[in-house]
């Protein structure tokens, strides 16, 4: 067993459930055994090794001063590091104590400007196993002192918030923890860490008495949060931040309870399929919040990506947010004084989180001095402007400017202008701060001079030459004389080094001096960083004020980056109407119409034209219409201008997307299926004041089952939900809909076709189009020229409904056209023609003999149906006409097994006309299952 250094490292990590230690010695910290390779691992340090009673153990270190960086590069991959703090006991020895646990929810010092929360997740231990919620949730982030609680009902809304906020740490509680599925979906939506914690931290009584001492015993009422599922959430995360020793509880001034109520429900999958924060890719270049970003702060950035996040449903905040954009917008000379004010501001939110925590050190001091200054300045650039009397004034009323300035003051008399990176070295205040100090330094300065005129004085008296005075942590204080007048020092020299061309030697007046000098360095150091911490205190103590300013900033930064956008692209200001309407004139996709000419469309949903279905060919613009609209109800819920002549906008209570679908099969999912999910969501979540966007659906499956699901959806979203939808379909059988429903209406995008050539216009028009320019868009990507020519050629006979013949290829070498080879149709010689027709009744294609065979089919379909359709199979023998699905039935159920056959019983007594589309698909789902 190990002793000493190692012996105690290894004793103090087996306290801790952290990942790592990083264990004080001396000026370094240091981490021995498994952790020493961990993190010469991840951080690229080099390895010694230190012996501990005959065994060996690798080593790694980082200075003291540089450790706050490496401890941050571990944490934001992942790990807990706990941090052990030497410190002296009696008899000058040292004993080493852990002080702190850095975990990715409770790091201070991040590397970029984001958010960084921490999240703790409750269910009612009591409650049916088998019901989907409800969930308290309360959201720190430690960085800022933000404190937010909610209660959502089920796991589909705790994933949207989760992924909303992307926490870098969640806390689940002990029904939750159990949860297999909730928590592999959380993991699957979040980059953060899942980290167990003491379940008594969840226990209601002890969160209720967390909260209390926390924030008031009132405020729970106060804020109207009467949750307890929300509260012990919230005293969960209270005690995990007082447990890893972060020290910023006293920056959580304030608790904000939020509910589904107030905010736009933008769940995961809609703000992917949106690209609000970032592209479908991944990357944040091209997302909404990096095309309106123009803040110049941290904070400001922050904010804005919080309304984007979190749109709101509350009318008067929303009217506030856009009169301010209106002022500001309007009023270019004044926004650019203030952005340009702004440009010099720090984070003070996180400011005062570090002043809380003791982190904070004398230039973070300076930076909260320099903000608090810029207050009267942003007051200037609004005063006597159109922003005077306008909300982006009444932002900066809400901070107490004159407790600010007296904070600045404070810190100005105080600080020293440029202050040492070290806290207890000296040089950190003023001269006249501190009388006492002031004294101490005084005197510390005396003796300097007298040390620094040693030298000179040397050389009066004793006539020597090359004499210096210096220090070094070796030798101390020191008179250095050249060799070659060495033996000429007085008697009083006691040497003490040889060096190669002089050599060193001290007096007892010298050392004297030294020790007075030590001793004032000491004591300056001791008093002036006594002085400091109780200037950091009082600074602490107005953590809430600094919150403020903080806040004022950013929201004033935000309201300005809104305002530049739309002076920039000519956005305009959206009327919020009371009504159940969507009506754009104009409009456009926020960030496609920054990379391309784009063509501007009219859009209108309301009471009687509340169901648009979408047709047009692929590539023309369907899908970017659609996300224009979901775009343009976001931002104008976020308090944005929009990018439209003009826009009459109702408040939704939520956005719901199917986009396309990506490809889960690493989780076990196919892209039908993550599709039939996603439909299955919207179908439960959205109301008739939800905005509902579908770009395809069916899609993924058999013709007529998609054309069957996409109907009944349809049907159901018209009848039952009646939300304002748009929905893109290549089923043009769809578009029928609209002479039998009466809020369904149809529009297209328009093409211009002419000898051949096909333009797409970009431009939305009223009515079904008639075709779907697939063989055009297959040119358009590089299929090569036969296949799009055959395809045309069998287009032209579908829609022409003659047979096609089905051609075989010619085997290499047979010229002649005997012998069979691959891809002949069977029944056939090489090179060979077989005439078959598609079989609308029977789903599948037909042998013929020309356009007679062709007739007898038993009707026709519309052009939608056969460019959809399914291939079946080609008919058999040579000149001879294949089975009919009628004839050819019975024989195949002879043959089916006795499962497969009851699946089919089962499907064939189905009522798909008065089944509800959601027990259809689950039933769908099951048969696949069985057939499987």
């Amino acid at each position: 067993m190990a002793t000493g250094i190692v012996g105690e490292f290894l004793d103090l990590k087996a306290e801790t459930d952290a990942d790592v230690l990083a264990m004080q010695c001396g000026d370094f910290y240091e981490f021995f055994a498994d952790d020493a390779e961990l993190v010469a691992d991840e951080l690229d340090l080099s390895i010694s090794q230190k012996s501990s009673h005959g065994s060996s153990y690798p080593m790694a270190g980082v200075p003291l001063s540089e450790l706050t960086p490496y401890v941050n590069a571990l944490v934001e991959r992942g790990y807990r590091v706990a941090v052990a703090d030497q410190y002296e006991t009696d008899g000058d020895d040292h004993a080493r104590e852990i002080v702190r646990v850095v975990t990715p929810g409770t790091v201070l010092e991040t590397s970029d400007d984001d958010a960084r929360y921490l999240a703790a997740v409750v269910r009612d231990e009591a409650a049916d196993s088998d019901a989907d919620g409800p969930y308290g949730l309360a959201l720190a982030d430690v960085t800022t002192g933000r404190f937010l609680a909610t209660t959502v009902d089920d796991g589909s809304d705790l994933r949207a918030e989760l992924y909303r906020f992307d926490p870098a740490e969640v806390l689940p509680g002990p029904r939750v923890r159990n949860d297999d599925g909730l928590l592999g979906a959380v993991r699957e939506d979040l980059s953060g860490r899942v980290t167990a914690f003491d379940a008594e931290a969840f226990a209601t009584g002890r969160a209720r008495h967390a909260v209390r001492e926390q924030f008031g015993r009132e405020t729970t009422d106060s804020v109207g949060l009467d949750s307890e599922l929300a509260v012990r959430a919230a005293g969960a995360v209270l005690s995990y931040v007082e447990e890893t020793g972060a020290g910023v509880l006293a920056s959580m001034t304030r608790l904000t309870a939020y509910g589904a109520d107030d905010r736009v429900d933008v769940d995961a999958t809609t703000q992917r399929n949106l690209e609000i924060t970032e592209t479908m890719r991944g990357d944040a270049d091209g997302s909404l919040f990096d095309t309106v970003d123009h803040t110049v702060t941290a904070a400001g950035g922050r904010l804005l990506r919080e309304w984007l996040t979190r749109p709101r449903r509350d009318r008067e905040t929303l009217a506030a947010r856009l009169d301010a954009v209106e002022a500001l917008a309007s009023a270019a000379l004044a926004r650019d004084r203030i952005r340009e004010v702004l440009d010099d501001a720090y984070d003070l939110e996180r400011l005062a989180s570090r002043t809380t925590s003791g982190s904070a050190g004398a230039r973070e001091l300076l930076s909260v001095r320099d903000t608090l200054a810029l207050l009267p300045d942003l007051a200037d650039a609004v005063a006597g402007t159109p922003l005077d009397d306008s909300p982006a004034a009444a932002v900066l009323d809400r901070v107490d400017r004159e407790r600010a300035a007296d904070l600045r003051e404070e810190l100005a008399e105080a600080l020293a202008e440029d202050p040492p990176k070290a806290k207890t070295g000296g040089g950190l205040l003023k001269e006249g701060y501190d009388e006492e100090l002031d004294e101490l330094i005084g005197r510390h300065e005396s003796v300097k001079s007298w040390l620094d005129g040693l030298a000179e004085r040397e050389k009066r008296r004793h006539g020597l030459s090359h004499v210096t005075v210096d220090r070094n942590k070796t030798d101390g204080y020191y008179i250095q004389v050249g060799k070659s007048v060495a033996d000429r020092v007085p008697e009083g020299y006691r040497e003490i080094k040889t060096l190669k061309n002089s050599k060193r030697f001290v007096t007892d007046e010298l050392a004297e001096k030294e020790r007075e000098v030590l001793r004032l360095e000491e004591a300056r150091g001791e008093l002036e960083y006594e002085l400091f911490e109780a200037l950091r205190e009082r600074v602490a103590e107005r953590a809430e004020l600094l919150q403020d300013a903080g806040r004022a900033i950013a929201e004033l930064d935000a309201l300005a980056s809104l305002a530049t956008h739309a002076a920039r692209r000519d956005w305009s200001r959206p009327e919020l109407t009371e009504e159940r309407r969507l009506d754009v004139e104009a409009g456009r996709h926020p960030v496609v119409e920054g990379t391309t000419d784009f063509v501007p469309n009219d859009l209108r949903l309301d009471a009687e034209r509340g169901f648009l279905i979408v047709t047009g060919p692929n590539m023309s613009g369907k899908s970017t219409y659609m996300r224009q609209a979901a775009l343009i109800q976001l931002l104008a819920q976020a308090g944005s201008f929009v990018p439209a002549r003009a826009a009459e906008v109702g408040l939704v209570d939520g956005i719901y997307t199917r986009v396309g679908a990506l490809d889960e099969l690493a989780q076990g999912r196919s892209t039908f299926m993550v599709e039939m999910q996603e439909l299955s969501n919207i179908l439960h979540s959205a109301t008739e004041d939800s905005l509902v966007i579908l770009d395809e659906v069916g899609r993924g499956t058999a013709t007529y089952d998609g054309i069957s699901i996409a109907w009944a959806a349809t049907e159901y979203l018209h009848n039952e939900v009646r939300a304002r939808t748009l929905f893109a379909t290549h089923y043009h059988e769809l578009t029928t809909l609209a002479d039998h429903l009466p809020r369904v209406a149809n529009v297209h995008v328009a093409v211009d076709e002419r000898d051949g050539e096909v333009t797409f216009l970009r431009t939305v028009r009223d009515g079904p189009t008639n075709r779907s320019y697939g063989v055009h868009v297959a040119d358009l990507a590089g299929v090569p020229d036969p296949v799009v020519s055959r395809a045309d050629e069998v287009l032209g006979r579908l829609r022409e409904e003659k047979a096609i013949e089905a051609r075989g290829s010619r085997s290499a070498g047979d010229g002649d056209g005997t012998g069979s080879g691959a891809g002949e149709v069977p029944g056939g010689g090489a090179g060979d023609t077989q005439q078959v027709v598609f079989d609308l009744s029977s789903g599948s294609f037909a042998g013929g003999d020309g356009d007679e065979g062709a007739a007898g089919t038993g009707g026709s379909a519309s052009e939608g149906s056969r460019n959809g359709a399914e291939s079946g199979s080609m008919a058999a023998g040579s000149g001879e006409r294949a089975e009919t699905a009628e004839t050819a039935a019975p024989a195949a159920a002879d043959r089916l097994d006795p499962e497969t056959r009851a699946v089919i019983e089962e499907l064939s007594d189905v009522d798909v006309a008065e089944t509800p589309p959601v027990e259809l698909l689950s039933r769908v789902q099951e048969w696949q299952e069985r057939l499987d």
